[in-house]
């Protein structure tokens, strides 16, 4: 005995659920006669008449009803199928865990989230804000896909990929008069209160490198663990500081004013995973979505400067 085709099931399937040839022809979108041919061939090369002929309408046969429940068996695991890939295509049951700077974490990864959020509406997303001495661990052992940092992680079971070359900028409070200036020298900002992150941190050495390569002393007269403070500073008009682009990337930021340094210097942000783990469709969608909006976030920052 022959084994029935895909095809074949179909067809059979169609004229259970129509109880004709014209309406098993219209559900497939094929010819009448074709369908008629097909479940004569398929009944004479199984030596089993499927269905039975009542007043024009193709009725399953009693002796066939074992296939009859098996063909609902494989369509209804279609079914599953089908609605498992739309539960995963939404999100749905599912989570992305994933971990970030706080420069990057405080406005730019609300904007991510949104256009995946957007992609997987019913995605579990767990955001870790993280130093960059909990990096490791997170990434080794497996809590979450991948970190957002300013800095490459050091280490040969983990991997670091630019996403995108930032610039680092000065912020001063509303009012001061460096604020007149379109472009601000560090030299200028030398002379002022000073608020900075510890320079012995990746991301403190880093903000403080314009000072450095210009020959000057890094002097605070007040430090901040995160960006986030030094611009909460600044904004009560404790002092000046350089921060990332990134950290103010808001069009609209009361009290604060950036403006670009005559020293330009590089911030780069990098999405650090653990070396050869595949990581899921939902990381790879976000990672591209953090690189979209880093670069959106270096053009138009500017803008919205009065």
């Amino acid at each position: 005995m022959r084994e029935l085709t895909l095809r074949q099931i179909e067809v059979i399937r169609a004229v259970m659920l129509r109880g004709t040839i014209a309406g098993a022809a219209e559900l497939l979108g094929v010819s009448a006669p074709g369908i008629s041919r097909l479940v004569k061939h398929t009944e004479e090369s199984l030596g089993l008449r499927l269905f039975e002929r009542r007043a024009g309408l193709f009725v399953p046969s009693v002796a066939a009803s074992r296939v009859f429940d098996q063909i609902r068996e494989v369509y209804k695991g279609v079914e599953n199928l089908q609605d498992a890939l739309a539960s995963l295509q939404k999100g749905e049951e599912v989570q992305l865990a994933f971990a970030s700077a706080p420069s990057v974490a405080q406005f730019i990864a609300a904007r991510a989230i949104r256009a995946i959020r957007a992609r997987y509406p019913d995605l579990y997303i767990d955001l870790n804000i993280l130093k960059i001495e909990e990096t490791t661990d997170y990434l080794l052992l497996e809590r979450g896909e991948f970190v957002l940092m300013s800095s490459p992680i050091r280490n040969p079971g983990i991997q670091s990929e630019k996403l995108v070359n930032g610039r680092i900028i000065a912020i001063l409070p509303e009012g001061h008069p460096l604020a007149e200036q379109e472009v601000v020298s560090v030299h200028d900002l030398a002379r002022e209160p000073l608020i900075g992150v510890d320079p012995v941190d990746p991301y403190g050495s880093t903000v403080a490198r314009p000072f450095r390569e210009a020959g000057l002393d890094v002097r605070h007269s007040m430090r901040g663990r995160f960006a986030q403070t030094v611009v909460s500073l600044v904004r009560h008009g404790l002092g000046v500081a350089l921060i990332d682009e990134f950290s103010v990337a808001e069009v609209y930021m009361p009290g604060v004013v950036r403006r670009p340094i005559l020293e330009e210097t590089a911030i780069d942000i990098y999405a650090v995973t653990k070396k050869d783990r595949v990581l899921s469709n939902f990381a790879e969608f976000s990672i591209r979505q953090f690189r979209r909006e880093l670069t959106e976030a270096g053009r138009t920052w500017f803008d919205g400067q009065s």
